[in-house]
């Protein structure tokens, strides 16, 4: 009895034959695990758009609420040098809170240059990783 298609699926529906040659069942199988790979495959993109949709929106707050520190500080800053103005020139106070900003600014570089130095720009384990890879593939008995 051949194969047929259920009317219902796209797949096709195999019944039980006893003289199928073993070309025809390695056909049906690699037939079959090629199909259920572009299943996979187009399951895990919907799963990483969905997911990359749900980043983009939670990188969207992440920026807004950058934004919103942002005022908070430039506003801050603002009433420190209205504050300093009641008890000298507003210049003056202008200038200190200026300088605190310049000291927060170098400290937060330096940090940032220190932590950049350890970032290794190379991906070293797939490197090695590939490196083992491609010497097992020239010499798969060792």
């Amino acid at each position: 009895m051949p194969s047929t298609l259920s009317s219902t699926s796209s797949a096709p529906v195999r019944t039980h034959r006893r003289d199928v040659s073993v070309g025809e069942l390695l056909s049906a199988v690699t037939s079959d695990v090629q199909t259920l790979f572009r299943q996979e495959v187009e399951l895990a993109k919907t799963e990483v758009r969905q997911e990359a949709t749900k980043a983009g929106k939670a990188a969207g707050m992440y920026g807004g609420a950058g934004f919103a520190g942002y005022m908070v500080l430039l506003f801050l800053s603002l009433a420190a040098v209205f504050g300093l103005a009641n008890v000298m020139d507003g210049g003056w106070a202008a200038l200190i809170v200026t300088a605190v900003w310049a000291v927060i600014a170098a400290v937060l570089y330096q940090r940032g240059r220190t932590r950049m130095r350890g970032v290794a720009p190379k991906p070293e384990q797939t490197v090695e990783s590939m490196k083992e890879n491609a010497q097992w593939a020239r010499h798969p008995t060792r």
